[in-house]
């Protein structure tokens, strides 16, 4: 995907030994971090070198954290502030959020 720069090619990569996805568009690392636990997969951070920045790199990667988290059949739990936001504003991913109360 190339998310807002349509010359930009994103290749995203799981790095499971790492509990990250990443990409390096340009040769700069973006990544988006998580942990596991009991079903649950817990966001806690996405980092995107300033110069990507803008671009929809941290947007790529957080929906294919999203999209690995489903195929799993895990829940979410967004600890990181723009993955909140980004599952704020995409309710194709609200069933996936861990809700106050669950024990998922």
């Amino acid at each position: 995907m190339a998310g807002d720069n349509p010359g930009m090619t994103i290749n995203i990569s799981h790095r499971p030994e790492q509990l990250r996805f990443e990409a390096a568009p340009g040769g700069k690392l973006a990544v988006c971090n998580y942990r596991l636990a009991d079903k649950v997969m817990t966001i806690h951070h996405t980092e995107v070198p300033w110069q990507l920045q803008g671009k929809g790199v941290a947007a790529e990667l957080v929906q294919a954290t999203l999209d690995w988290a489903r195929a799993q059949g895990f829940r979410v739990r967004p600890t990181c502030s723009y993955v909140a936001s980004y599952m704020r504003r995409h309710p194709d991913t609200h069933d996936l959020m861990v809700q106050p109360g669950d024990t998922a």
